[in-house]
């Protein structure tokens, strides 16, 4: 079975309503995971760290959505990959 790849990163944003990164050149990439339990407990750990900071927020992408060999409308396919 495939591994399916989670992205774990996180930054200060400019209004904590929104989801634009004050300074997106330094995010903080907290790693790269195989599934998404990992990626969670990783996630929760970071969010906890920064838990004073009200504009600090971290993400998780599925960076598996982004290639899907099945479809032929998949993220990849769209920038021509």
């Amino acid at each position: 079975m495939a591994k399916k790849l989670h992205l774990v990163f996180g930054g200060e944003l400019i209004d904590p309503s929104q989801t634009a990164f004050r300074d997106p050149d330094n995010l903080d990439i907290v790693g790269i995971f195989s599934d998404h339990e990992s990626a969670v407990n990783a996630w929760r750990g970071a969010a906890q760290r920064t838990v004073d900071n009200a504009h600090m927020r971290y993400f998780i992408a599925h960076i598996h959505r982004l290639r899907d060999e099945g479809r032929a409308d998949s993220l990849t396919e769209q920038l021509g990959g």
